[in-house]
């Protein structure tokens, strides 16, 4: 047996990646097949093994994926390497600026309804009032369909 072979043989399969990720196989299997992810390492026997850094960007795509980040937006993201320093990428940079900005005013957006709900339990009732929600932060962004 090669070293490289040795190498192949110590990971984790689509099963223990899956558990240790909270990723669905078949999820794990849709990014790799839409380039999220490099394709994985195969053993002779065919099966996927994934090492560590893939499951550490697996793990960065779910927390990207929480911010409501779109699977085309974190592209650009996921190429560069886990330890490269993003303010050494001016576009991305302002990328992920932006989309920081855009999750402060959904929280804002939020915390005014949170509010609005403390207020008419305070008084008790429902009552009539406006709901006064700033303009375009009061919806969350939609989920793309696959």
């Amino acid at each position: 047996m090669s070293l490289a072979e040795a190498n192949i043989t110590q990971g984790y399969s689509i099963k223990e990646t899956a558990e240790r990720t909270g990723i669905a196989e078949d999820t794990i299997r849709y990014y790799e097949k839409i380039g999220l992810l490099p394709r994985a390492q195969r053993k002779g026997n065919s099966h996927r093994i994934y090492n560590d850094q893939d499951l550490e960007t697996m793990q960065l795509i779910t927390c990207l994926k929480k911010t409501g980040m779109s699977l085309d937006d974190m592209r650009p993201f996921l190429v560069l390497s886990l330890n490269s320093d993003i303010a050494e990428y001016p576009e991305l940079h302002e990328l992920i600026l932006n989309h920081k900005q855009k999750i402060l005013e959904q929280i804002a957006s939020l915390q005014q309804i949170v509010d609005l709900i403390d207020t008419k339990i305070d008084q008790g009732h429902l009552g009539p009032q406006a709901c006064e929600l700033t303009a375009e932060t009061s919806r969350m962004p939609l989920r793309r369909k696959r």
